[in-house]
């Protein structure tokens, strides 16, 4: 049975409207105009128990409405879903042990509490026994580094703290489905690298199925083998992150170091860039082969490296393919 199952999820808000100036926002009092706008629109998928899924699209693609719904914050205008063999808008208490969700813009903890508190209070909310308690405290103490940070008031902690302290405190009750909106929001690279790892970590022990939305392209690629990509509410793409890079991005990249500069190498690719002694060379992908042979037996060449394009590039393509078809 899947962890996580949607089949033609569907959400559509009623948007009012009204013209700017104050005898527009008086008849509009009278006579109230709206439109509907559909956040997503039959979006149909399935996450296995122990994955973990990147949740791809741009601002305003529907990636929060769809993980509101799956958390059971939003009630879908249509479609089913199921979450743990659960209805998640029934907000049942045995679906509600089992979820968590982080967002990388919104608080859970008591601004001008401790974090000791906060999570004290969340082991009433969840009636965690304390012997549990204490041992995943201990535990998420020691892979977070919270140790200096239990006794300050989470308004006096800096935003990557604070970030460690809002995925710890999300996982005290050891939830078996994690729903993370942006969880590395804001923090600097070390930051990021150290949640990265601790969720990867988290999924390994716990067997936790794991959605993901972000726009660092780093978190992706180091925790997802799995993509959905999707756009304007609709569902683009779902595979694996390595079949995205291949249908999308159709050239690779050759980067020569020559020992000599001012060689024209305009004849081993249609688009070329010097730098110096360094050329970077985009070669179709069917190509890249065969014009690597050329370039190492035919130029001085002291170091030659082949990259397939970097992910941002790739989830750009996307988008541009889908705007230029619309």
């Amino acid at each position: 049975m899947p962890a996580i199952r949607c089949d033609a999820l569907s959400k559509t808000y009623c948007v009012p409207e009204r013209e700017p100036g104050l005898w527009n926002a008086a008849k509009s009092l009278i006579h109230r105009r709206t439109r509907d706008v559909e956040a997503v629109q039959s979006v149909s998928f399935e996450v296995a128990p122990g994955e973990v899924v990147g949740f791809l699209g741009p601002n305003g693609a529907g990636k929060t409405t769809t993980l509101k719904m799956l958390s059971g914050l939003l009630n879908p205008s249509s479609g089913q879903v199921r979450v743990l063999d659960h209805e998640p808008f029934r907000r049942e208490r045995g679906f509600l042990q089992q979820i968590t969700l982080v967002m990388g813009n919104r608080n859970q903890m008591v601004w001008d509490l401790p974090v000791a508190d906060s999570f004290a209070r969340n082991r009433a909310i969840y009636r965690l026994q304390r012997t549990d308690f204490n041992e995943t405290v201990a535990e998420l103490t020691e892979l977070l580094d919270l140790g200096e940070l239990m006794a300050k008031p989470v308004r006096n902690l800096s935003l990557g703290e604070r970030m460690k302290c809002e995925v710890a405190v999300a996982l005290l009750h050891r939830p078996q489905i994690l729903f993370l909106d942006e969880p590395t929001l804001g923090l600097d690279v070390t930051m990021q690298r150290r949640i990265r790892t601790f969720i990867a970590d988290y999924n390994q022990r716990v067997g936790a199925t794991v959605l993901l939305t972000s726009h660092y392209m780093a978190d992706v690629e180091a925790l997802c083998k799995r993509v959905i990509v999707i756009h304007q509410g609709q569902l683009l793409f779902d595979g694996a992150l390595v079949d995205l890079v291949q249908r999308f991005a159709p050239h690779k990249t050759i980067v020569v170091d020559l020992e000599r500069e001012g060689l024209d190498l305009s004849g081993y690719a249609d688009s070329v860039s010097v730098d110096g002694s360094r050329v970077t060379l985009l070669v179709p992908k069917s190509a890249a082969a065969q014009t690597t042979g050329r370039l190492l037996a035919e130029l001085p060449v002291v170091d030659l490296t082949v990259e397939e394009p970097p992910i941002e590039e790739v989830i750009e393509q996307v988008f541009s393919q889908q705007h230029t078809s619309t």
